[in-house]
């Protein structure tokens, strides 16, 4: 059964940006591309789990602000070294001005 919640509202992520959500002991990250879409993922590097919110989101790529490794955030991919294991990905939905996660 799904378990969607809310993460913050639309007007709350810039686009090329995230806002960092926790929800019980779990941190997420959601992002706000260049066309206007929306993704979710873990918000720790899978590197050493610094927190990715002070990281760089340029195109669909964010920067781990702690040793520079990047990962695709719409596939969780990593993208550079040191990180060589993805983010998990969450799925999204937005309704009625909000972001929704399903985790």
């Amino acid at each position: 059964m799904p378990n969607w919640i809310r993460a913050c509202g639309t007007n709350d992520v810039e686009v090329e940006d995230l806002v960092r959500f926790d929800h019980g002991d779990r941190t997420f990250a959601v992002y706000r591309s260049p066309d206007d879409e929306y993704f979710c993922t873990d918000g720790l590097c899978t590197h050493e789990q610094a927190h990715l919110e002070g990281g760089l989101v340029m195109d669909h790529e964010i920067e781990c602000p702690k040793h520079n490794a990047t990962f695709d955030y719409r596939t969780g991919e990593a993208k550079r070294a040191p990180a060589c294991i993805d983010l998990a990905t969450y799925p999204v939905k937005i309704e009625d001005g909000s972001v929704w996660i399903e985790i």
